[in-house]
C-alpha cells in the first residue's frame, strides 16, 4: 500500500490555502514540480479528486478537497504538538495559537485575557485577528483558526459554542439628539430617527430583526463598517445605532458625546461565547486558552472595570465552571 507524507500533505495544504502550485512553491522554497508530485501522490493514494485545475488560474478545491484540507491541518498541528512534547517531555505548553474575534468586543475583553494566558504560557505565540461573524465561521471551518470569540449569530451545527456572557442591545445616541434626555426608550420612537447601521454580514440582519419582530421598519441613513466611525457618525448627530458590547468610553474620536439608553421592549439578546470547529481535536495550547476563558473569574475583572459605562449588565450563563 502507498502512502504520503507530513511534508507532501503540508505541501496540499499550502497550495489549498493559496489556490496555486506556484504561489505554495514560491512560499515554501520548493520546486512546483514537488508540489504537484506531492498533490498527485496523494490522490493517487486515496482514490481522490483533491483540485479542479484551471488553466492559467490555478486550482479549486474539490468538496472532498476542502474536507481533507480541514483534516490535514489538524495532523499537522497534531505532529507538531508531538515534536513539542518529545522535545520538552511535556514540560511546558508550547507553539503558536491562531485565535479570532469579533471586533466589537474584541478590543474590550481580549487584551486583558491575552495578558493573562500570556503570563501564564510565555512559550506559546499567540496571533489573534478580527473578522466579521460569516468570515469567523468561515476561518474556523478552513482549519485557519482553532478557537474564536464570537456571538450566537446563526453558529452553524459544524461549530461548537460554548456561551459565556449574554449582552442586550440598546440604543446610543448623540447627546443632543431629542431622546438624550431619557434613560430608556421603545423602538417605535426610536424609528421616527434616522438609524446608523454597522453593516457586517449577519450584523446588520439581526439589527433589523429586532425592529421587525414588533412590525417596525427603521431609516437606515448610514452605514459603517467599524464600531469607532458608528460612534462618530451617531456622535455627531447623523442617527441612532444600536450596540450589543459595552462601551468603554462615551465619547468619539473626534470629542463627540453619546447617551446610552435602555429598551423598553423586549429585544432578543446575542451571547458572547469561545467556538471552535466541532470534532476538532484541540492542541494543548488551544485546549490551556479554553480553559482559561470557561473559568468563571476569568472576564470578571474586566467586567467591573466597564461598570460605570454598562447600560444592561452582562448576564454570566450557565456552563461555566472553575477550570483553573
Amino acid at each position: 500500500m502507498r502512502h504520503f507524507t507530513l511534508k507532501q500533505l503540508r505541501y496540499f495544504v499550502v497550495a489549498g490555502d493559496l489556490s496555486s502550485v506556484t504561489q505554495a512553491a514560491r512560499q515554501l522554497h520548493v520546486s512546483q514540480p514537488s508540489i504537484s508530485a506531492a498533490i498527485q501522490q496523494i490522490e493517487e493514494t486515496t482514490g481522490l479528486q483533491l483540485f479542479v485545475r484551471h488553466h492559467a488560474q490555478g486550482l479549486s478545491l474539490t468538496p472532498a478537497g476542502k474536507q481533507l484540507l480541514v483534516r490535514a491541518k489538524q495532523l499537522l498541528r497534531d505532529a507538531e504538538g508531538l515534536e513539542r512534547f518529545a522535545v520538552s517531555l511535556g514540560e511546558e505548553i508550547g507553539g503558536e495559537l491562531r485565535l479570532v474575534a469579533f471586533p466589537t468586543f474584541a478590543p474590550v475583553f481580549l487584551p486583558q485575557l491575552l495578558r493573562r494566558y500570556a503570563d501564564r504560557y510565555p512559550a506559546v505565540s499567540l496571533q489573534c485577528d478580527e473578522m466579521n461573524q460569516a468570515d469567523i465561521v468561515a476561518g474556523l471551518g478552513k482549519g485557519d483558526y482553532e478557537l474564536a470569540f464570537t456571538y450566537d449569530l446563526q453558529v452553524p451545527e459544524s461549530i461548537d459554542f460554548t456561551p459565556l456572557y449574554r449582552f442586550p442591545p440598546y440604543a446610543v445616541v448623540s447627546v443632543a439628539h431629542p431622546l438624550a434626555s431619557r434613560d430608556s426608550v421603545r423602538l417605535a420612537e426610536l424609528v421616527k430617527y434616522p438609524m446608523v447601521m454597522l453593516d457586517w454580514p449577519l450584523s446588520r440582519e439581526y439589527f433589523l430583526s429586532i425592529f421587525s419582530l414588533l412590525g417596525l421598519s427603521p431609516t437606515v441613513a448610514h452605514r459603517a463598517k467599524s464600531m469607532d466611525m458608528i460612534r462618530g457618525l451617531v456622535a455627531n448627530g447623523f442617527g441612532f445605532s444600536l450596540f450589543n458590547t459595552p462601551l468603554t468610553t462615551l465619547d468619539a474620536f473626534d470629542g463627540g458625546r453619546l447617551k446610552a439608553l435602555t429598551l423598553d421592549d423586549e429585544a432578543p439578546p446575542l451571547s458572547m461565547g469561545i467556538a471552535c470547529l466541532r470534532g476538532l481535536r484541540l492542541s494543548p495550547a488551544a485546549e490551556a486558552m479554553h480553559r482559561l476563558v470557561c473559568n468563571v473569574e476569568t472576564l470578571t475583572p474586566t467586567l467591573e472595570l466597564l461598570a460605570p459605562y454598562l447600560v444592561q449588565a452582562p448576564e454570566p450563563l450557565i456552563g461555566l465552571q472553575d477550570a483553573d
